[in-house]
Parts: structure tokens; C-alpha cells; sequence
């Protein structure tokens, strides 16, 4: 049991407690964070003349050469050390000896693992920001095509009015928009150094906390030290706009598997995105669609599990805080995994244009329009209402559409029907003639769609982060 303590232990750990104690399962994806931050580290060393420059060297030259044999297979992280950062510093000391054991100096374990905490979760950050910038411009390619793709609008998963799957898909992207706003403001607050803090009151060693963070390429050093090592506020926040990502595909995915249904017949996913039955050879399943949907569950159980482990934890470190890090990176991994699948099952999905077309004409969503022409022809509103639902009753018992209805027929209901009725109520014309900014019509459809291709060029990865 490699451990980087026992001075003040006259026994052995006991083998149950050190297991239960240890981290290395899982805290091991961290490889690359430690070495980063330790790299920095001693370089800050160094340069305030606590090590020397050739201890400098050997302890570089000896980081690097850990990180490649672990990504070379060279050297594997095994159970025998207690967690990552004794895995690295044992190594170090057989490679570099005496320079080696000079790594942790001015150094806890506490804002060591802050720190690799802070530059994991930062990564991550990234990548989930990158999977959703390519999300929506997979959207947005797909509402540029769906302009003038009819469908209809729903409310309380009735159908309620017409409009496009344009504007349906671009509700969505306002939402993985925000959820892009939210992540560059979680970015920003968390982008400070916690190396340095110590163990909870920082140390007696004149660490230069700003060239660490320089190094880094973070904004600065945090700037209270009990703060530092006891902060996963970051970890929290992510984690929630983690889960408010997974509820918006969520709520898509439960879309696809209503429009991919026989019921439907909207639309069709990919062979690659589908699975079938072992018994049942008529069945193609949107099993894709169902387990991103299934796995919100999953990521939103990381963010209460992290929330309860740390309400009633006291100043500062405590050894419960190592239960930050299980759920939480299989949160991330779950997040990007889904993202990144999604928008490949989105972006091969078929569209029956011609069924959603009518699907939206056979379940009146063109009663409002029928309605607002009676009110253009003079009738209070209350009254066409109250037509058009008498109307509606009359055309369910007929099985048919309104504009299925001759003109005589609809004059038995009031006199004010004319022949432009048909024009006034067809789908086309009930999407178009809504024009007001965030509306349905293909000219504001166009407007939005160009706004959004601007902050897409504008909100570039490399840019924001």
C-alpha cells in the first residue's frame, strides 16, 4: 500500500479501511490534470529559488515520462497506491530520487486535488461545450432545409395550431443556446487557481500563486485559502447545467419517440440509430432516444448526490468531500456521449413531409385562423369561437378537414363565409401571415435563422473559452 504518510502511524492501515479510504478507481482519470498542475508547480518552485533548476529538470523530465508510459501502456495505475496523486509522486521518486520527493513542497494534498478537480471539470466543460456548438449547427442546417415543412403545433399534446419544423427545432436551439450561455458564466466563475491555498491556510514557502495560475491559464489565484481547498460550488453548477441539458434532450427525445410511432409516422431514424426485436421482425426501435432519455435520470442523481454530501460539511476539508468526483464523471461522460449521439441521430433522420402536413390540417389547427377571418369580417370573437366550434363538431362526425367543407356547407354556419375562406385558413397561409419575431412565417424564420448563424460564428469555441 503506497501511501504519502506514516510517520505519525505505528500500525499498518487496515486493508478494509484502505480500500474503502482509497481513490485511485476512479479518481485515476485525473492522470493528465495532476501532472499538469504538479508540472506548474515546480516550475513556480524553481523559479522562486526553492528547488533548484537541475531539480527542476529531473522533476519535468520525470512527470513527462510517467504521463507517456501511462498512455503508452507502459505503466499501468494500479490499486496499490491510494489514489492518483501517490501514484504520480511514487513513480516520480523511482525515476527523479531525491528531486522526486521535493515535488510536494509548499503543496497539500488538498489543493492538489482542488486543483486537478478545477482543471478536470474545466476540460470537460469544454468538450460538452463542443459537442452542443456542433448540436446546433446540425439544427440549424435542419431548419434552413424545413422552412416551409408543415406540421402541427402542439399544446397539451393536442394539436393546437400549424407551423414548421423550422420554427418546432428552433425552440430547441434557443434552449442549447442558453445552455452554451450557461456554461461560458459557470467558466468564468470558476476559472481561478486554488494551488497555493495549502492544506487550509496557505504556507510559509513564497509560492507566486499568480505565475501558477499563469500557467495554468486561469484568471488568478483564489483568494481565500479555507475557501480553496472546501469550494466544489463549480463542480455543483456544472453539474446542474449538466442536468438542464439532459432535460432539454430529454424532452427532444421524447418528441422523436412520439414521431417515429406508427401513430405518428413523422418521421423515420436511421438503421444506424435504431434497433430492431428478437422476436418481432416488424419492429424498428428508437432505442437511442429512449436511453438518452433514460440517462437524465442518471446525471440528475450526480448533482442531489453532490448537493446532500456537501450541506453539512464544516470548514474546511473534510474526507467526505472525495465523493465529488464518482458521480460526477460519469455525469460528464454520460452528457457528452449523449450529446454527441443525438446529433448524429439527428442529423440522418427522415422527414414525411406529406403526413405531417396532414396531420396538421385533420386536427384543426387552422380553427384559430377560421376564427380571426370571421372576426376580420365583422363578427365579435366570442361568437366566431363559438362558430368555428360548432364547426369543428361538425366536421369530426363527417371525418373530414375544415377546408374540406363546400363553401354552402359552411354558410349554413354563418353567412360571412366566402370563397377566400379557403385561402384564409390553408396552411400555408396560417403559418405565413404570422410574422412577428419568433413566429412561425418563413421571413421571420429567416431573420432568427440568420441572428442565430451570426452568434454561432460569433460563439466559436476558441472564442469563448
Amino acid at each position: 500500500m503506497a501511501q504519502l504518510w506514516g510517520g505519525r502511524f505505528q500500525k499498518e492501515t487496515d486493508k478494509a479501511v484502505y480500500d474503502f479510504n482509497a481513490s485511485i478507481r476512479f479518481d485515476k482519470k485525473m492522470i493528465e490534470q495532476d501532472i499538469k498542475g504538479s508540472l506548474a508547480h515546480s516550475k513556480m518552485l524553481e523559479k522562486q529559488g526553492i528547488i533548484s533548476l537541475e531539480d527542476y529538470k529531473a522533476i519535468k523530465s520525470g512527470l513527462e515520462k510517467i504521463l507517456d508510459d501511462v498512455k503508452n501502456n507502459a505503466l499501468e495505475i494500479t490499486d496499490e497506491y491510494e489514489d492518483v496523486h501517490s501514484f504520480v509522486e511514487a513513480n516520480l521518486i523511482k525515476i527523479a530520487s531525491d528531486a522526486g520527493k521535493r515535488l510536494h513542497t509548499g503543496r497539500s494534498r488538498n489543493d492538489q486535488v482542488a486543483l486537478d478537480m478545477r482543471l478536470y471539470t474545466r476540460d470537460k466543460l469544454v468538450q460538452t461545450d463542443e459537442a452542443l456548438f456542433h448540436l446546433l449547427n446540425v439544427i440549424i442546417k435542419i431548419m434552413e432545409e424545413n422552412l416551409n415543412t408543415y406540421m402541427p403545433g402542439f399544446t397539451h399534446l393536442q394539436k393546437a395550431q400549424p407551423t414548421t419544423l423550422a420554427h418546432h427545432f428552433g425552440a430547441y436551439f434557443e434552449m442549447f443556446k442558453r445552455d452554451r450561455q450557461r456554461l461560458s458564466d459557470i467558466y468564468e466563475r470558476m476559472n481561478y487557481c486554488p494551488l497555493g491555498a495549502g492544506a487550509l491556510c496557505g504556507t510559509t514557502y513564497p509560492l507566486d500563486r499568480d505565475y501558477v495560475a499563469e500557467l495554468l491559464e486561469f484568471k488568478g489565484p483564489t483568494l481565500n485559502s479555507m475557501d480553496s481547498v472546501s469550494d466544489r460550488d463549480y463542480v455543483i453548477e456544472f453539474l446542474n447545467a449538466l442536468s438542464i441539458i439532459m432535460m432539454h434532450l430529454s424532452r427532444f427525445c421524447e418528441e422523436i419517440i412520439l414521431w417515429n410511432s406508427n401513430e405518428y409516422r413523422f418521421i423515420e431514424i436511421d438503421d444506424a440509430f435504431s434497433t430492431g426485436s428478437s422476436i418481432m421482425p416488424q419492429k424498428k426501435n428508437p432505442d437511442i432516444a429512449e436511453l438518452v432519455r433514460g440517462k437524465t435520470g442518471r446525471v440528475y442523481g450526480a448533482l442531489m448526490s453532490l448537493l446532500t454530501t456537501m450541506k453539512g460539511i464544516p470548514l474546511a476539508y473534510n474526507k467526505d468531500m472525495q465523493e465529488d468526483k464518482e458521480m460526477a464523471f460519469d455525469a460528464y461522460d454520460t452528457v457528452i456521449s449523449c450529446i454527441t449521439l443525438f446529433g448524429g441521430m439527428l442529423e440522418t433522420l427522415t422527414y414525411n413531409k406529406e403526413r405531417m402536413a396532414q396531420s396538421a390540417m385533420m386536427g384543426f389547427t387552422n380553427a384559430t385562423d377560421c376564427a380571426d377571418y370571421l372576426v376580420y369580417k365583422g363578427m365579435p370573437f366570442r361568437d366566431a369561437h363559438t362558430v368555428i366550434g360548432k364547426i369543428v363538431l361538425y366536421c369530426i362526425d363527417k371525418n373530414c378537414s375544415i377546408d374540406m367543407l363546400k363553401l354552402d356547407e359552411l354558410k349554413g354556419f354563418s353567412d360571412m363565409f366566402e370563397d377566400d375562406i379557403y385561402d384564409a385558413i390553408s396552411l400555408e397561409t396560417c403559418v405565413e401571415k404570422r410574422l412577428t419575431v419568433g413566429a412561425p412565417g418563413s421571413e421571420a424564420m429567416k431573420k432568427v435563422i440568420e441572428i442565430n448563424k451570426e452568434y454561432l460564428e460569433d460563439n466559436k469555441i476558441k472564442e469563448i473559452f
